[in-house]
Parts: structure tokens; C-alpha cells; sequence
């Protein structure tokens, strides 16, 4: 069981800078690939980002390519966004999960996600 705990959302600027925190609960958080996605209003989650169990790999949505970057701290327990250059058209609730593997977490099958946290940018 592993349970997730999202922070850091906010009101920004455009061109902007937030920093997203995951933290995780239970035994087993390096198992899994772990990942962020976002909802805007009267939008569909879609995909930010993913990083795998050791941190090898990174997947990006294009949208965010060069802007946000993520990490993970196993040790910690702990999966950080970097947001970098926000946009007004990035503002959605964030939610951080886990998967088993690279696939389910990047397609939204992740079997544990968090409550989520807004970031507002504003023009």
C-alpha cells in the first residue's frame, strides 16, 4: 500500500517557477515508476511526466519538454515537478501517482494517486 501526498501548488506569474512535491507512504515506493498528471477545468487528465523506480529513464509530455523536470528521491521517499517557464494554459490540479511499471503509470493505470494540488498561472 502506498499512499501519496501532493504540495507546493500555488498562484504564479507566467514565465513563473513552482516546484511540486510528492510524498509517499509505505515500504515499497521504489517499486514503482512514478508520475504527475494534471487536470485542467472541463478538460481530461492527461500525461506530464514519469520517471522509473531507479530514476533511469524520464518521460515527458511534449507540452513540457524543456520547461519541467522530474525527479525522485527513493531514500526520501519523495517525487519532485520542477516547473519552470509556466504558462496560463498550464494551470490545472496536479496529481502524482504510482504504477507498477512504465506503461501503466504514463496511461493513467497507476494503482495509487494523491489528492492533487492547483497551480494557477496567471497572464
Amino acid at each position: 500500500q502506498v499512499q501519496l501526498v501532493e504540495s507546493g501548488g500555488g498562484l504564479v506569474q507566467a514565465g513563473g517557477s513552482l516546484r511540486l512535491s510528492c510524498a509517499a507512504s509505505g515500504r515499497t515506493f521504489s517499486n514503482y515508476t512514478m508520475g504527475w498528471f494534471r487536470q485542467a477545468p472541463g478538460k481530461e487528465r492527461e500525461f506530464v511526466a514519469s520517471i522509473t523506480w531507479s530514476g533511469g529513464s524520464r518521460y515527458y509530455a511534449d507540452f513540457v519538454k524543456g520547461r519541467f523536470t522530474i525527479s525522485r528521491d527513493n531514500a526520501k521517499k519523495t517525487v519532485i515537478l520542477q516547473m519552470n517557464v509556466l504558462k496560463p494554459e498550464d494551470t490545472a490540479v496536479y496529481y502524482c501517482t504510482a504504477g507498477v511499471n512504465r506503461w501503466a503509470t504514463m496511461n493513467g493505470r497507476g494503482d495509487y494517486w494523491g489528492q492533487g494540488t492547483q497551480v494557477t498561472v496567471s497572464s
